[in-house]
C-alpha cells in the first residue's frame, strides 16, 4: 500500500503570516490537530500544531491576535512522497518522533497521513502500531 492511498486530500493548510487567532479558529473548525504551512505556490515552508500555539505563542505571553504563524510554526519537516510505502512511511514517523507527515511531489503539498489514518488500514496497523509505541517510549533520532 502507498501513501496515496492512505493520506488526506485536499489539505487544510495555512499562510505563514497567518495570525495564530487564525490558525487555532482553523484547527477548531476543521477539528484537527495540526496545519502544514504552505507559500503561495504550494511548497510546505513549515507546520503548526495546536501545541506549538500554546507553547510558543500563549505560555511565551505573545498575542495570538499579532503572532503570525510563521513564528511559532515547526521548520525542518520530515515529508513523504505520494508513492511512499505506507509500511517505510511508519518506520520513518517511529524513527522520527512524529505523528503527521506532509505529502509532498514536486515541491509542493498534495496531502497529509497520520499514524491514525495508518492504523485504520488493516495492511498497515501493525507497522503504525510499532510506530506508535516507539514515539510513546522517546526513542528518538531527532537532535
Amino acid at each position: 500500500m502507498k501513501i496515496r492511498d492512505v493520506m488526506t486530500n485536499p489539505v487544510i493548510r495555512i499562510d505563514p503570516e497567518e495570525s495564530v487567532a487564525v490558525a487555532a479558529r482553523t484547527l477548531a473548525h476543521y477539528n484537527i490537530g495540526a496545519l502544514p504551512v504552505c507559500g503561495g505556490d504550494g511548497s510546505v515552508c513549515g507546520l503548526v500544531t495546536d501545541r506549538d500555539l500554546v507553547t510558543r505563542c500563549l505560555a511565551a505571553g505573545r498575542s495570538p491576535a499579532s503572532t503570525p504563524v510563521r513564528d511559532v510554526m515547526t521548520v525542518g519537516l520530515v515529508t513523504a512522497r505520494p508513492d511512499m510505502d505506507a509500511g517505510a512511511a511508519a518506520h520513518l514517523m517511529g524513527r522520527q518522533q512524529i505523528r503527521r507527515l506532509p505529502v509532498v511531489e514536486n515541491g509542493r503539498l498534495c496531502g497529509m497521513v497520520s499514524l491514525g489514518d495508518l492504523a485504520g488500514k488493516e495492511e498497515c496497523a501493525y507497522d503504525a502500531g510499532d510506530a506508535l509505541t516507539e514515539i510513546s517510549s522517546g526513542l528518538s533520532v531527532r537532535d
